[in-house]
């Protein structure tokens, strides 16, 4: 009984050990690096120019709206399109970017879900009409 009692802790313990991983805590910097490294990716996923539209919140709770006109190592720059005026924007100053370019996957998706809808709106109107039947 003894025995069994033993082998029965011993298994459980050894799952906790195996299956429970620390927790590892980060530091603010570390944060700050990562959120940094995300707002540089999305920002260059939207490219530059006219067509890359681009709300942009800063720690401050600024918003900035316009688009990228230039990228940086360290930094964008928006430029409103009503004004033409630039704002450099450093990329540890970002909290939250919104984009407002579809990919070219997303257009051609796009394309070919209204070119189907057509069809078959086309080929349901024919058949409503009698089409099958001449």
């Amino acid at each position: 009984m003894f025995k069994k009692s033993l082998a029965i802790i011993l298994a459980c313990l050894l799952v906790q050990i195996l299956c429970v991983q620390p927790a590892t805590a980060k530091s603010k910097e570390e944060k700050q690096a990562e959120l940094t490294q995300k707002i540089k990716t999305q920002i260059s996923k939207l490219g530059v120019g006219r067509d890359a539209r681009v709300e942009v919140k800063l720690q401050g709770k600024t918003k900035l709206a316009g688009y990228i006109s230039e990228v940086k190592d360290e930094s964008f720059i928006i430029t409103d399109p009503k004004t033409s005026g630039t704002t450099t924007v450093p990329f540890a100053d970002v909290t939250q970017v919104k984009g407002h370019n579809l990919s070219t996957g997303a257009k051609i998706g796009i394309g070919v879900g209204i070119g189907i809808a057509i069809v078959v709106i086309t080929l349901a109107i024919w058949w409503r009409v009698g089409g099958w039947n001449q």
